[in-house]
């Protein structure tokens, strides 16, 4: 285990084997992988179906001692996730790119920035943004007291909590793990290989197909715990406008013909369609959430929105570390049925959510990567449980109240009843639930397709039927089980699901940051290489300039000197002629005769 730690990590670029390449060619199913994963989600359903109040039982049991056992680890790991994501984001390891170097981003800002809001938005903001507020200024949790607007406070941080910063961090993680080694190590999108810098070859073997097994098993029940809670509420809704659709019938109906729809889509490869409808729903969740502002207590929300962001910052750290070990059981339940159940979920559900960004993020550096991701979504969360919940919290407080007396799926259509055209706001509401279920379902299908075929962009089309069908199944026998506690077995699945997957996670931060710190060893002995080299380059130059300027110096100090030589020369022969003619004019001067007439003597 030693060795498998600190060995170096293996940044190979590429190095696919055979046996997967061909598969992902041809979208066909890695066996070794969707066999196993298939014959556990059957064996569940069956059981589940079959026996549904013993499972029931048994899913009570289970949460008990899981969240006994385990509710600390969940605490810890998801705080560290935290840590790590915004330490990637800061560090001298956020220049790093994920993709080539040269690579520029596959979208624009703008465009990236909606798919990434796209990836936040979904069924449970709709399901507990008005009513998860309430259920914490009704049963607030331990040790929390006060008056009842600061209950009120406390209980929209405790939401904010619970949806802001900390899944979001770890959804960072996974989908950086999983961008690094396609884009930039030019690897199949999948859970295993953003594992191999950690494993090496390995990663094609045993320990693979195990990674991917529990990713799939885990990605199943994310998509069967939200398709879980958007029955519920719409049910609730189609109640509001008197059609009555409860109880395990009811919700077996809404399940088929929703998933009958999703096959649809499946089976005709209405993608686009599926993009546009996909769209069309956040322009849909975005009127309703303004159109409630607008008609709601505006200035009130607005003002909550801005305190609450405060409040939460104020106390983040306190909730990240709230494991309430003097609250006894107590402390327990709140966790079971809130933060714990709220980390379970966001861990099941980060590998579908880990994928997507990722393949939306070539050409993205990891500190851009890493600010996007965490504070985009969790912004626009902030935002709608500031409306849905502000206004819930409101009519609570300072309306005709009411709210807390209800069940989660129907707190939210009860607040819309009281604000005008409030029939048009709960038909748009229900549309809302059910265009987020069938594009959930079928973007879950491909995910699992492609998790279950090596990583294949395009798995057969009987794979991605075969795993709605696996999906609905789950999601029916959960509801099944837990009867009228049917939430309560959909948490409990999630928090059981998370366990190994969150193992998973764990291996990744540590793959992730020794590859970006190979990486950036490689890029600061390169640099420094480079720096040497420019320097030896100009110390050379510098070298040569001042040996050619002593040459030239001592050329024009040579030049001087013959010069001189030469001048002297020349005046000491002038003088030499002058000096003999001196002489000889003194001894005709001394003869009184001058030397040329002579002759004439």
């Amino acid at each position: 285990m030693a060795n498998f730690l600190t060995r170096k990590p293996d940044i190979r670029v590429g190095g696919v084997p055979d046996r997967l390449r061909e598969k992902m060619k041809r979208g066909a199913i890695d066996k070794r992988v969707f066999i196993p994963a298939a014959i556990v989600m059957a064996l569940f359903i069956g059981i589940t179906m079959l026996f549904p109040h013993q499972a029931n039982e048994v899913f009570g049991a289970l949460q008990t001692d899981v969240i006994g056992y385990f509710g600390w680890y969940y605490t810890a790991i998801v705080a560290i996730f935290v840590v790590f994501a915004l330490y990637l984001g800061f560090s001298r390891l956020g220049d790093i790119k994920l993709g080539p170097d040269d690579s520029t981003p596959d979208y624009s800002f703008m465009t990236w920035l909606a798919f990434l809001f796209a990836a936040g938005m979904g069924i449970g903001l709709v399901f507990y943004g008005a009513s998860e507020p309430i259920a914490h200024y009704a049963s607030p949790p331990p040790e929390v007291g006060g008056s009842k607007e600061q209950l009120a406070q406390q209980g929209m941080s405790w939401s904010f909590l619970h949806w802001g910063l900390h899944p979001w961090a770890i959804y960072v993680i996974v989908g950086m793990a999983i961008a690094y080694s396609a884009h930039r190590k030019k690897l199949p999108l999948s859970i295993r290989f953003s594992l191999k810098p950690l494993l090496g070859d390995r990663i094609s073997g045993i320990w693979g197909d195990i990674i991917d097994i529990v990713a799939l098993v885990g990605v199943l029940f994310g998509v069967a715990t939200s398709m879980g809670l958007g029955v519920m509420q719409i049910a609730s809704g189609l109640g509001f406008l008197n059609i009555d659709a409860t109880g395990n019938l009811g919700y077996t109906m809404i399940i088929v013909v929703l998933s009958a729809v999703t096959l649809f889509s499946v089976v005709t490869g209405l993608e686009k369609g599926m993009k546009w409808l996909s769209n069309g729903n956040l322009v849909l969740a975005a009127i309703i959430a303004l159109f409630v502002l607008v008609m709601g207590p505006t200035i009130f929300l607005l003002r909550e929105f801005v305190q609450a962001i405060g409040h939460y910052l104020q106390h983040v750290i306190e909730m990240t570390a709230s494991t309430f070990a003097f609250d006894g059981s107590e402390g327990q339940e709140f966790a079971g049925t809130w933060t714990t159940f709220y980390w379970g979920w966001w861990i099941s559900w980060s590998a579908f959510v880990g994928m997507f960004i990722a393949r939306v993020s070539r050409g993205r550096t990891v500190r851009e990567f890493v600010l996007a991701v965490l504070l985009i979504p969790a912004a626009m969360s902030f935002f709608w449980f500031s409306v849905m919940g502000g206004t819930a919290l409101h009519t609570e407080l300072f309306g005709k109240g009411g709210l807390v007396d209800l069940e989660s799926e129907g707190v939210l259509f009860t607040m819309l009843q009281d604000l005008p055209a409030s029939g048009v706001l709960i038909f748009g509401s229900v549309i809302l639930i059910i265009v987020f279920f069938v594009t959930s379902a079928d973007s879950g299908a491909l995910v699992l397709g492609m998790i279950s075929s090596s990583g294949s962009p395009n798995p057969k089309t009987w794979v991605r039927v075969f795993w709605v069908l696996i999906a609905g199944g789950t999601a029916t026998a959960l509801l099944w089980a837990g009867g009228e506690n049917s939430l309560n077995a959909i948490q409990t699945i999630s928090i059981l699901t998370a366990l190994p997957f969150s193992i998973v996670i764990v291996f990744m931060c540590i793959s992730l940051f020794k590859s970006l710190q190979a990486e950036h060893r490689l890029f600061i002995r390169a640099q420094r290489r480079q720096v040497r080299n420019e320097l030896a380059d100009e110390i050379s130059e510098n070298v040569n300039s001042q040996v050619e300027a002593s040459f030239s110096q001592l050329e024009e100090q040579w030049n001087d000197r013959m010069e001189a030589e030469a001048a002297e020369a020349a005046e000491n022969a002038v003088e030499a002629r002058t000096g003999m003619t001196t002489k000889v004019a003194g001894k005709k001067k001394k003869s009184g005769k001058l030397p040329w007439r002579s002759f004439d003597d």
